[in-house]
C-alpha cells in the first residue's frame, strides 16, 4: 500500500525527470542553432546587439550549473581523458591586427589549394575548393600569410547532436576575427545532403545570420546535422582526420556537450599553398 508521502515523493521525482528531459530537448536544439554562433560576435558587438550574442553563448550552460553538479555527483562522472597534445606550442603569440575590409581577390580560382595546420596535436591537411568557395580561399590565404592563425587555440569542441572542433580565432574566446566579413558562399553544395555536414568538412562559422562569417572555421570529425548556412570551403584530409578524432575522444570541459576541448589544441603555423 502506498501512503501519502510515498505518492508525494513518486510524482516530485517524475516531476524532476520531466523537466530534466525537457531541458535535454531544449540543450540539444541550441547546441544544433548555436555551435557556431561565436564566428561573427565580433561584428555584432559593433553592431551594438551584444546582448543576443551573449545570451546565445551562454544560455546553454548558466542555468543548469546546479544540475550537472548533482547529475556528476550522482553518476560518478569520470574525470577527463589525458591530454593527448603533448607538444609543447611554438614560442609566439595571436597576431593582433584587423582589417577594415575583405583583401582584393588574388587566387586563381582554377587552380587547387591546400591549408595545412600545424598543431600540438599534429599536422592537420585541408584541401580547398577555390571554385566554389573563391571568396572564402582568397581571405584564408592572406590571413595564413599573414601568421593570423599562428599561435591561435582551437577553442570549442562539440560532442553531441553535432560534432566539429572550432578554430581560427586569435583571442582563443569566440568573440575574435579579422575585422572584416565574408560572403557566404556553396551552400547549395551537393555534399550537403538532407542538411549534414559530413564528416571531413570544412566549414566557416558565423552568427547564424547571412555574410557574418570572418576567420572562425570548424571541423567536422562525424556527421552533423545543421542547416546550410556556413559556408563549406574544403575537406579534411585522412591523416588530419585521425588527429581530430584523437582531439574529440578527449572531450570537453563543460561536461554538457559544447565547450572549450580538454585537449589543449594550439595552431603552431597555418600554411596555404596552391599547385
Amino acid at each position: 500500500m502506498v501512503n501519502n508521502e510515498q505518492r508525494r515523493r513518486q510524482l516530485a521525482r517524475e516531476k524532476f525527470e520531466r523537466q530534466q528531459q525537457r531541458r535535454e530537448a531544449a540543450r540539444r536544439k541550441a547546441r544544433r542553432r548555436n555551435v557556431v554562433i561565436a564566428s561573427g560576435l565580433a561584428v555584432v558587438l559593433a553592431a551594438g546587439v551584444a546582448a543576443y550574442a551573449s545570451t546565445s553563448l551562454t544560455d546553454d550552460s548558466s542555468s543548469d550549473k546546479s544540475d550537472n553538479a548533482e547529475k556528476a555527483a550522482a553518476t560518478g562522472s569520470p574525470s577527463a581523458a589525458a591530454d593527448p597534445c603533448t607538444a609543447k606550442p611554438a614560442p609566439g603569440s595571436p597576431a593582433t591586427a584587423t582589417w577594415k575590409k575583405e583583401p582584393d581577390m588574388s587566387i586563381d580560382a582554377s587552380a587547387s589549394y591546400t591549408m595545412k595546420l600545424d598543431t600540438t596535436c599534429g599536422s592537420i591537411g585541408l584541401k580547398l575548393d577555390a571554385k566554389d568557395a573563391p571568396h572564402t580561399v582568397n581571405s584564408f590565404k592572406f590571413l595564413a600569410d599573414k601568421g593570423f592563425f599562428d599561435h591561435t587555440k582551437c577553442h570549442r569542441l562539440t560532442t553531441s547532436g553535432i560534432y566539429v572542433l572550432q578554430c581560427g580565432d586569435p583571442k582563443g574566446t569566440g568573440s575574435g576575427g579579422p575585422g572584416y566579413t565574408l560572403p557566404d558562399e556553396n551552400l547549395k553544395s551537393p555534399s550537403l545532403k538532407g542538411n549534414v555536414y559530413p564528416a571531413g568538412t570544412v566549414a566557416m562559422a558565423n552568427t547564424g545570420k547571412a555574410h557574418t562569417g570572418g576567420s572562425q572555421f570548424f571541423l567536422v570529425y562525424q556527421n552533423s546535422q545543421l542547416p546550410p548556412q556556413y559556408t563549406p570551403f574544403g575537406t579534411i584530409d585522412a591523416d588530419g582526420m585521425k588527429v581530430l578524432k584523437k582531439i574529440a575522444a578527449a572531450g570537453e570541459s563543460s561536461g554538457q556537450g559544447d565547450g572549450a576541448p580538454n585537449a589543449s589544441v594550439v595552431i603552431d603555423k597555418a600554411t596555404v599553398t596552391s599547385s
